[in-house]
Order: structure tokens, then C-alpha cells, then sequence
């Protein structure tokens, strides 16, 4: 008898341990879930809040309790505030400044991580970790000197101070390309150039193309930067019709510090880009930022 019922008991156990595991790993899906989801209430909390009071009349904007769907709805917010502050000529400075720069760092980036991650040349790890200890540098001690060059060269009070520089590359941009590029198998490099390419054809036809994931993140956190920039507006552009939109958002709360209303109308503006600019690339930068660091 013991005989006959001893499989029985296995697969009855057996059994009763892979549903203790399904049920625990449903247990934990669901606990991560609640946990994300929680989590992203309350990040969306302010944005939705800010939305909320650019569509307020002034005299709903502080009502107790709040009225998250506004009623009636004014429009007006977003209208009027093209009149208060110069916002088509912040909306056109700060366009040319993050699609130029962006463009700029990821082609000097891209060229510099490329030959980081392929080219051999004598000193090139350590050149590598001198381009890294740059990143340790405070931005505010090269303030005065790059405003004294920029000064000498006549660029104050207009973009090129803000866009020029991009155009050498950065190290954080390096950084993730050379990565990336060193993940990509050398014989794919050597098949090339025995097919008769040159290293920039490399580059621009093997390379880039792969690379595609990379560049999608990157252009997402540099356009970012770029366009939520405030310092380098603040010191190089003095000019109303120069000002790019961060400025030109903290001119309109000091003009307009009790105007709550058309502020957040403006801070919806400014962000609409940014947003529209993640959701399309969103796939490629989770993909990218997963990447970058297989390899060492």
C-alpha cells in the first residue's frame, strides 16, 4: 500500500509547493505594484495641482479645501500671459539653446566615446580619466573666467555662450557612449575596415546606427538640462528680448508674486516640451540608460 500511495504524496506536495511559490510571487508583483503606484501619486501630486490652479479664476486659486477640477475653467490664464512677459522670444531662445546644444554635445560626445572605446592610441585611458576628473569641477569656479573669455569674444547678450561650448562634447555624454561602444564586438570594427571604411565611416555607419538607444537617452537628459537651464542665461543674457524661459519665469513671479494663476500657466508651457520630448523616446531611454553599463 505505501507503495502505491508514496508518488501520490510527492506530487501532492510537490503540488502544494509550486502554488505556495505562484501565490508568493503574486504577493510580491502586487506589493511592488501598490509600492510604484503610491509613489507615483505622490510625485504626480504637485503637476496635477499646478495644472489644476492654471486653469483657476485668481479667486479659486487658495480656496479651502482645493478644487482640483476647475470650475468654470479660465482659459484666459494661458492667453494673457503672452501679453505679461516677452514668452515667444523665451519659447524661440530656449528652443535654439536645447536643440543646438543637444545636437552639439551628442556629436562631440559620440565622436570622443567612439574613439575612447576603439581607438588605440598611447595614453588614451588616462586622457580618458582626466576627461572624467573635469566632472568633478564646480561649475561655479569656472564661471568668472568663462565670462571674462566669452566677454573678450563679444558673445554677451547673445546664445553663443550657451550653445558653443556643446559643441566640444561633455564628460557625462562620454561617459555613457564609450559604454556603450565597447559592448559592440571589435570584430565588427576589423570587418569594416577590411571592407575599406575609414574610421569615421565607422563611426557614422556602424556605430551610430547601433547606438541608437544611447543617443535617445542622452538627448532626453541634455535637452532637459538645457532647457530647464538658469544660471547660464541669468549671467550671459541681459536682455529681455535674449532671456531664455527659466528666467524669464522667475521675472514673472517677481513682477507677479500674488498672481498665482498665470504662473502656473506659464510653468505648464515650459514643461510641454520636456514631457512630449520623454514620451516619444521613453522605450529608448529605459533601454539606453539599461545598457550603458554592461561593460566596464
Amino acid at each position: 500500500m505505501a507503495t502505491t500511495t508514496l508518488p501520490d504524496q510527492h506530487r501532492s506536495t510537490a503540488g502544494r509547493a509550486r502554488s505556495r511559490a505562484r501565490w508568493s510571487r503574486l504577493l510580491q508583483i502586487t506589493a511592488a505594484y501598490l509600492i510604484l503606484g503610491t509613489g507615483s501619486i505622490f510625485m504626480l501630486l504637485p503637476f496635477l495641482w499646478m495644472l489644476s490652479t492654471s486653469l483657476k479664476p485668481q479667486q479659486l486659486v487658495l480656496q479651502i479645501p482645493p478644487q482640483w477640477i476647475p470650475n468654470p475653467v479660465a482659459w484666459e490664464n494661458y492667453i494673457k500671459i503672452w501679453d505679461l512677459v516677452p514668452l515667444a522670444a523665451g519659447f524661440r531662445n530656449s528652443a535654439l539653446v536645447a536643440v543646438l546644444g543637444t545636437v552639439g554635445v551628442l556629436v562631440g560626445s559620440s565622436l570622443a566615446g567612439f574613439a575612447f572605446a576603439k581607438l588605440r592610441f598611447p595614453g588614451r585611458e588616462a586622457l580618458f580619466i582626466v576627461a572624467l576628473g573635469t566632472m568633478m569641477i564646480p561649475g561655479a569656479v569656472l564661471l568668472i573666467p568663462q565670462f571674462v573669455l566669452f566677454r573678450q569674444f563679444g558673445w554677451i547678450n547673445t546664445l553663443l555662450p550657451l550653445i558653443v561650448p556643446s559643441l566640444f562634447g561633455a564628460p557625462y555624454e562620454t561617459f555613457f557612449f564609450r559604454q556603450f561602444f565597447r559592448t559592440i564586438p571589435d570584430e565588427l570594427v576589423d570587418a569594416a575596415t577590411i571592407d575599406g571604411c575609414s574610421f569615421f565611416g565607422i563611426y557614422w555607419r556602424v556605430m551610430l546606427p547601433l547606438a541608437t538607444p544611447v543617443v535617445a537617452a542622452l538627448t532626453i537628459l541634455a535637452f532637459m538640462w538645457r532647457w530647464n537651464d538658469f544660471l547660464g542665461p541669468l549671467i550671459y543674457l541681459h536682455r529681455p528680448e535674449r532671456q531664455t524661459l527659466p528666467v524669464l519665469i522667475a521675472t514673472f513671479q517677481s513682477q507677479y508674486i500674488s498672481d498665482y494663476a498665470p504662473m502656473m500657466a506659464v510653468s505648464v508651457l515650459s514643461m510641454l516640451p520636456i514631457i512630449v520630448l520623454f514620451f516619444l523616446a521613453q522605450r529608448y531611454f529605459i533601454e539606453g540608460i539599461t545598457m550603458t553599463g554592461l561593460r566596464g
